[in-house]
């Protein structure tokens, strides 16, 4: 019970760390408190910062765990699918609004982690499958009322940033020291932000003010680095079907926060929203505890 608990606990944490960099991102780039490529280096920059100090404590009371057990944990591919989801997900911010680019999103999240079990000869069962369905349309009826017709170009980057984040979520489950293997994919991204630094800096395309910068800090170093190592923690004890449906509760927990932090009102709508998504969710649990006809 205390296991199952603490589980529970880390998987909040790490979902609510999910809905307040969405709030971050969505208050440094829609105001163009800073631009899309700046916003992404400060962010993987403080992330493999932060998380780095975190490894280096951690190091000083291990006589096992030095730099090259930190680094082993991670790999070149995971660090790839981080970096293409960053970069993706700021660009697809500044074309497209939030409810779109959330349903593109998650929605490209699920269908890869749904394809990445198929291939990995994994089935879903019948509950499951009914519950990634109800939870997905709750979460459609959710962003409903902000949905627009998005760009062609921000369709196609928040879709390539959600196939990123399915990839490298599946990739996460083999890990067996998240904080390590997270501070090592956000090392390699370094050398592919020295990239992005040279490419602004020719194009002469950034744009930085002190609060946007401040927002990129607290998404990197808290909500995406601690975040993740969090995410990467919980991810073995998780089947994919159940990992890709807790993910559609972050607008929802965004939501929520709105309704406690900012004062919005309690409607029908988010009611009913909620309840499909927490729905679906339980049918997936369900369905992942149901013993198999062939067991």
């Amino acid at each position: 019970m205390t296991n199952l608990l603490r589980l529970c606990s880390l998987i909040a944490l790490a979902l609510l760390a999910f809905a307040a960099n969405s709030v971050l991102c969505r208050l440094a780039l829609s105001d163009g408190l800073i631009d899309p490529a700046s916003f992404t280096v400060v962010r993987l920059l403080s992330g493999a910062f932060t998380l780095g100090l975190l490894c280096g404590l951690q190091s000083l009371t291990s006589r096992t765990d030095g730099i090259e057990k930190v680094w082993s944990e991670g790999s070149w591919l995971s660090a790839i699918a981080l970096f293409v989801y960053a970069t993706g997900f700021s660009y697809a911010y500044v074309t497209l609004e939030t409810g779109v680019g959330a349903l593109i999103l998650f929605g490209a999240v699920q269908l890869t982690l749904i394809v990445l079990t198929m291939l990995a000869g994994q089935k879903l069962a019948g509950l499951e499958w009914l519950g990634l369905v109800i939870a997905f349309m709750g979460f459609a009826y959710l962003v409903l009322p902000t949905l627009s017709s998005p760009s062609l170009v921000g369709f196609i980057l928040m879709s390539v940033a959600g196939v990123a984040w399915g990839l490298y979520t599946w990739r996460g489950k083999r890990s067996t020291k998240p904080l390590f293997a997270t501070t090592s994919n956000f090392v390699r991204t370094l050398p592919m932000l020295g990239l992005v630094l040279l490419v602004v800096s020719i194009n002469k395309t950034t744009s930085m003010q002190m609060e946007g910068v401040g927002y990129a800090l607290v998404s990197g170093a808290l909500m995406s680095g601690l975040g993740y190592a969090l995410w990467y923690a919980v991810l073995p004890y998780l089947s994919a079907s159940l990992s890709a449906v807790l993910q559609l509760l972050v607008p929802v927990i965004a939501t929520i926060g709105g309704v406690i932090f900012a004062n919005e009102s309690i409607t029908l709508h988010l009611v009913i929203a909620t309840s499909a998504v927490l729905g679906g969710v339980m049918l997936v649990i369900l369905g992942k505890k149901r013993p198999s006809k062939n067991a």
